[in-house]
């Protein structure tokens, strides 16, 4: 399926609203987003206590057996929730960037787009936040990344990764091997890399992650992908 890309000229006003102070309201509902979209997701780690799971369930208002018996599923439930405030936020205020919000919560917006299935829809609009220093450039990279990925294309800054599964032909077990998804330019990549604030290679980053870095061709990873549904 083509991605459908939605003009945000068509939906909300892009301009990038510039405020001499700080809005601390939506700065504390911004907080707050962001406690709920990675709060969640860190109780999937395998070091958290049970006590701190009943506690940061108790405080979103999620029992801790649905969470038990499918994590997924509670965490996009509060994905959606949270996607539905910053629509409502970015369509009052346009993205709230750092003159806005500051510093930390002008990541928030970005952070449950990332999260979302409507990148396509609100790229433009954390593209012009990039250009204006609303927000981070390497965050508007990591985002073009996923983008691209999504699309089935290859990203740019090599800042996403995928998985396939292998199966062990002798004893039928099945393993996911990660990898860095196909670069377009991955002889310039960490130059590219480095322009947009990277503080890394893309072979350091790699390998902070566990993956063992090596140059993969689009062809043979969509074909895979295309095998395998």
């Amino acid at each position: 399926m083509k991605p459908i890309i939605v003009t945000l000229l068509a939906l909300f006003s892009i301009t990038i609203v510039k405020s001499q102070e700080l809005n601390t309201a939506l700065k504390m509902k911004l907080d707050s987003i962001h406690f709920s979209d990675q709060a969640l997701r860190e109780l999937l780690q395998p070091a958290i206590s049970n006590e701190k799971k009943a506690e940061v369930l108790e405080k979103l208002g999620y029992d801790a057996q649905a969470f038990e018996q499918d994590k997924w599923k509670v965490i996009k439930h509060q994905d959606s929730i949270n996607l539905a405030e910053v629509k409502k936020i970015i369509a009052t205020y346009g993205y709230p960037g750092k003159s806005l919000v500051g510093e930390p919560a002008s990541f928030t917006a970005w952070l449950v787009i990332q999260h979302s299935h409507e990148i396509e829809t609100y790229f433009p609009i954390i593209r012009e936040a990039g250009e204006h220093d609303e927000i981070n450039k390497t965050f508007v990279a990591i985002m073009e990344d996923r983008m691209l990925m999504y699309r089935k294309q290859e990203q740019i800054y090599g800042s996403q990764s995928s998985g396939k599964r292998i199966k062990d032909e002798a004893t039928g077990a099945e393993t996911t091997v990660y990898f860095i998804w196909p670069i377009k330019d991955p002889d310039h990549v960490n130059e590219l890399r480095k322009s947009a604030g990277f503080p890394d290679t893309v072979e350091e980053y790699a390998k902070s992650m566990g993956i063992d870095y090596k140059v993969v061709k689009l062809g043979e990873v969509v074909k895979k992908s295309e095998d395998n549904q």
